[in-house]
């Protein structure tokens, strides 16, 4: 009798190290669980720590809290301007509520990995190149709330998107390099036609103060002097004033545009000068002043009787 008393006393021990075995669960910090009893789900989400289930009846599955890094495939597409890039992505989110998380969908990272595929191909091909490349805070934004926007529905949350990066064809990336090297080539021209026109008005500055005191002029020859004697040259080379030139050259016009009564030509003798140099106006009146010689040249006499007649 004894025998059988102790014997049904480990039978139920055993049967309920068995019963506990099979009902414990342990739930980690980092997950939570969600209990379904006959296929049903329980309101209550067991939190972390030790708990009991129904073995045979209920089912425990665990669903994990923590901020899951999800890198998504780089996909390509024609952006709004006509040009084929390639663009890879990296997704951060979390699930909010365990239960929609596992009701409402199959397997929420599988869903939420086609969306984030999808919605970049999407943002792609709605923005330009110049967009992809520098703009991209304002496009991680969009494509954060595209994505979001759907996992709301399935109890996961989207903590951020970053576009990791844009990869151009080889002919497109050359392109950019030469206008990058315009851009800057142009640049560089501004910035030497900016200092150009500093330096003009510095020195038409310097021009009219040397104008006002002429001393300063001979001052700056001689400081130029000095400044190429002391490079120890065979050769020294002596800058010649711009003021002397236009004096010679005022002068001239001067001396061009004299009248000429204060300085008479100088008339040559009707004697010296050939016949055929001399002016009409001086011959004319050495012609009329000379008497004329046909009565004393005329030989017949019969002339002068006729004359007489």
């Amino acid at each position: 009798m004894v025998e059988e008393l102790v014997a049904a006393g480990v039978t139920l021990v055993s049967a309920g190290a068995v019963y506990v075995m099979a009902a414990a669960r342990v739930v980690k910090q980092y997950e939570r669980g969600v209990v379904f009893r006959l296929g049903r789900l329980r309101p209550e989400v067991r939190g972390p720590g030790f708990t009991m289930i129904v073995p045979g009846v209920d089912k425990l599955r665990k669903v994990n809290m923590q901020i899951v890094t999800m890198p998504v495939p780089g996909q390509e597409g024609i952006t709004r301007d006509n040009v084929t890039v390639r663009v890879d992505a990296v997704v951060y989110f979390k699930v909010t509520s365990p239960a929609e998380a596992v009701v409402r969908v199959e397997d929420y990272r599988f869903a939420v990995a086609q969306m984030a595929q999808t919605s970049l191909r999407s943002i792609i091909g709605k923005s330009e190149l110049d967009d992809l490349l520098s703009n991209r805070e304002k496009l991680n934004q969009g494509l954060e709330l595209m994505i979001d926007s759907p996992a709301v529905e399935w109890g996961v949350t989207i903590d951020r998107v970053e576009i990791k990066d844009v990869s151009l064809p080889e002919t497109m990336k050359r392109s950019m390099a030469r206008q990058a090297e315009a851009d800057r080539e142009r640049r560089a021209r501004v910035i030497n036609a900016d200092a150009e026109l500093q330096a003009s008005k510095k020195l038409a500055e310097a021009a009219k103060e040397m104008s006002e005191q002429p001393a300063a002029l001979q001052l700056r020859l001689l400081q130029t002097v000095v400044a190429v004697a002391a490079e120890k040259n065979s050769t020294l080379v002596l800058p010649f004033p711009v003021e002397l030139l236009r004096f010679l050259e005022k002068a001239q016009h001067g001396v061009a545009a004299a009248p000429p009564a204060v300085v008479p030509p100088p008339v040559a003798p009707p004697s010296v000068a050939p016949p055929s140099v001399a002016p009409p106006s001086v011959q004319q009146p050495v012609q009329e002043q000379l008497p004329s010689p046909a009565p004393r040249l005329d030989p017949a006499p019969e002339g002068s009787d006729s004359g007489q007649d």
